[in-house]
């Protein structure tokens, strides 16, 4: 069976930033200093943005390049940060005031 989107991109970034995708629990990837959450759907950068908006550790969403705009509208004050399918940080996370 072939892959998603979501599974394919997961992966990718588990092996660039030297971690572990973990599928069927809590946020997809969680490394030393920051953690991940892959979406690949408009509607799914809501339900990310939620999955890591508690962490104390840099927060990232990954989008694909349709999602883009999308997900750096979504973020727009909220002191997550935005990254690319391949991983290239578009959005730096910060913390909120």
């Amino acid at each position: 069976m072939a892959k998603s989107k979501h599974d394919q991109i997961a992966e990718n970034l588990a092996n660039k930033f030297g971690s572990e995708y973990k599928k069927h629990k809590g946020i997809d990837i969680v490394t030393d200093n920051r953690v991940i959450e892959v979406e690949t759907t408009k509607s799914g950068i809501y339900q990310g943005i939620n999955q890591v908006k508690r962490s104390s550790k840099a927060r990232y969403l990954a989008v694909n390049d349709k999602n883009l705009q999308n997900a750096m509208n979504a973020t727009q004050g909220t002191g997550i940060g935005v990254m690319d399918e391949r991983g290239r940080i578009v959005k730096r996370a910060r913390r909120k005031k």
